[in-house]
């Protein structure tokens, strides 16, 4: 198994500014989770992110085990009658294949399951992949790009990628580019076949350092994300970049995070709500030292003004260091997973799923909907979690489970 690159935001590191005051919100811890599958090693350890198909069927990358011990593609689907069967899709390792794939997938118009792998591929820094469903079953793997350490291209991918309306591809890179401190790229489809990658920008550590998030594309066709670290106060940025006319990007700062009890070290995605403001984790900051959910508003005239909206606290059974991002339901509340803490155990227990509800006259209300660790239980969501039509959760723990190589789990609200 890996031991995956040291972030701010491992466990290893996370025994930090600790407290003991009592956890702030409404404890609720539902019993109405349900595990739909144990990995076992040789089908993958250690999942990611999930997303669903237009038929109900979940797919997710596990970063360890599989055939050859470097990660899976997998696909879950609905038995008749209940249940679910596993499918691996695709084993990492085997000759110039990439290794140790990254959380999260996507699905293009067609059927095909884009990601990208830490390392591995034809130059060892990770590469971008697509798996093709074929005719008569299976899946075919193709390499979209191998990066490389060459002084311009990015290396490390450790997010995964976004594809807009025309069917390019958008990703960061942890390290590489211009100043060796990260990029966003794009890569493009050729006519023909193939595929071409454009260096949209390389961060220089006043902008920001080691952007580990996938970004978001808002309806202009801008790109958002955040940077573990950098930035004025060497805490993480978030960041936006526009296209120009000319096919150059404009990269703007739009937060510096580590100002007093600011969050710091934000390495989740970003989301937008409906009114365009940005809601995401930092893994560390806040009231307590354990990490946030923080707003980003735009203020009339320019600018972005920032709500800490729930610092995490290590006392209590409240759950704390959440690494993923929140999502948001149609009434306005958010959902999100802390790593650790939780009801079951002391300090560096298995994590929690948790609500927050917007107050009629402000304020964030926290309710716990489930702690992990109990009997044959996961233990640690890393990843963020995903609606199904009923509003179910779903999400992984990439340990624990029958046999303590992870789960993906189900909660009913």
């Amino acid at each position: 198994m890996r031991v995956k690159k040291l972030s701010i935001g491992s466990r290893a590191a996370l025994a930090i500014l600790a407290a003991t005051l009592l956890v702030t919100g409404t404890c609720a811890f539902a019993q109405q989770e349900k595990v739909l599958h144990n990995f076992n090693s040789k089908d993958g350890s250690t999942p990611g992110g999930l997303i669903f198909d237009g038929s109900g069927n979940i797919y997710g990358t596990t970063s360890d085990g599989g055939k050859y011990g470097a990660g899976t593609v997998f696909e879950l689907s609905p038995k008749t009658g209940g249940g679910w069967a596993e499918t691996v899709l695709h084993s990492f390792g085997s000759g110039k294949d990439g290794v140790f794939p990254e959380p999260s997938l996507i699905f293009d118009r067609s059927g095909n399951l884009y990601g990208t792998t830490d390392l591995g591929g034809k130059y060892e820094y990770g590469m971008a992949f697509e798996l093709s469903p074929k005719a008569g079953g299976g899946w075919t793997e193709a390499v979209l790009h191998n990066f490389n350490k060459n002084g311009k291209d990015g290396i490390y991918p450790w997010s995964g990628l976004i594809v807009d309306a025309n069917g390019n591809l958008y990703g960061t890179t942890w390290e590489g580019g211009e100043y060796g401190d990260g990029t966003v790229f794009e890569l493009s489809p050729e006519t023909g076949g193939g595929w071409t990658e454009t260096i949209l920008h390389s961060f220089n550590g006043k902008d920001g350092v080691l952007p580990e998030a996938a970004l978001t594309l808002d309806a202009f066709g801008n790109l958002y994300g955040t940077t573990l670290l950098g930035g004025k106060n060497e805490a993480g940025t978030v960041f936006e970049l526009s296209p120009k006319t000319n096919g150059n990007w404009t990269e703007a700062v739009l937060h510096n995070f580590g100002n007093f009890i600011d969050g710091r070290n934000p390495q989740a995605t970003l989301i937008f709500d409906a009114s365009g403001n940005i809601y995401s984790t930092t893994v560390n900051g806040g009231n307590h030292g354990f990490g946030t959910v923080f707003e980003l508003s735009p203020k009339t005239g320019g600018g972005w003004a920032e709500t800490i909206l729930h610092s995490f606290n290590n006392a209590g059974n409240g759950g704390y260091i959440p690494f993923a991002s929140v999502i948001l339901d149609a009434s306005g509340n958010l959902y999100g997973a802390t790593s650790t803490g939780g009801k079951y155990g002391a300090y560096g227990s298995g994590g929690t799923v948790f609500k927050l509800s917007p107050g009629a006259g402000g304020g964030w209300t926290e309710t716990l909907l489930h702690s992990f660790g109990k009997g044959t239980d996961g233990s640690n969501p890393d990843a963020s979690l995903i609606f199904d039509s009923s509003g179910h959760l779903y999400g992984t723990t990439v340990e624990g489970g029958k046999d303590g190589d992870g789960t993906v789990f189900e909660i009913t609200p």
